[in-house]
């Protein structure tokens, strides 16, 4: 493709004189901020995201046990991003492919835990439910069923599901509905409909007052315009 016709993404330099707002980095305001941020942290550093973000993060968890480097853990983290998860729980190998996170696990809280025992013991301490997700015999449907407002959603590799540690722990087990030939859906699909039915029972609505944003600029027009 001819790089003139490719889509840019996000915002150009900004004019001067730049915002007197310490959450800005001067380097994006410079030159320009191409990231695959929402609108309202164009130009922020980093950190100053990461801090905003801290300040509003929903009490659910995901774990993911990575068993044989599972390829779909970098976009369960960017679905766990996406829907501001607290934190996403490794279980077992510590190293797992980050491509699929297309750099959201920069903004995401990840923990590691050596096996589903480690992940027991910190939930215990915490005081939070372990809630598998899988399609397995006595697992009922997610779409009928309340979850905890503080719980960790636990899925399995993709393929075998939960180990049978797991299942064996967790305080219940869902399953999601299915109409077709199909036995299973994708893990990373079927994390983003778990972390969603959590969304609908427990979130604010992203219009709920106080979740605005910030005025800290006048906005730029879009390099892509």
């Amino acid at each position: 493709m001819n790089p003139s016709l490719e889509r840019m993404v996000g915002v150009g330099p900004h004019p001067q004189p730049w915002p007197n707002d310490e959450r800005l980095d001067p380097s994006l305001l410079a030159d320009g901020d191409s990231r695959n941020v929402d609108d309202r942290y164009r130009y922020w550093s980093m950190e100053a995201i990461v801090a905003d973000l801290d300040l509003r993060r929903h009490d659910f968890h995901v774990a993911v046990e990575n068993i044989e480097h599972d390829m779909n853990i970098g976009s369960i983290v960017r679905t766990a991003n996406a829907f501001l998860a607290r934190e996403v729980h490794i279980v077992g190998r510590r190293r797992w492919n980050r491509r699929g996170a297309m750099v959201t696990d920069r903004y995401q809280h990840i923990r590691h835990h050596s096996d589903v025992d480690a992940l027991l013991r910190w939930a215990d301490e915490e005081g939070i439910a372990i809630i598998g997700i899988d399609n397995v015999p006595g697992s009922t449907p997610i779409e009928s069923a309340m979850l905890p407002v503080r719980c960790v959603l636990l899925f399995g590799q993709e393929g075998p599901g939960l180990s049978d540690e797991a299942r064996a722990r967790c305080e219940s087990i869902h399953h999601i509905s299915q109409f077709g030939s199909t036995r299973s859906i994708n893990i990373g699909a079927a994390a983003a409909i778990a972390m969603h039915t959590w969304i609908r029972q427990h979130a604010p609505s992203p219009d709920t007052p106080g979740l605005v944003e910030p005025e800290v600029r006048s906005r730029p027009p879009r390099s892509d315009s």
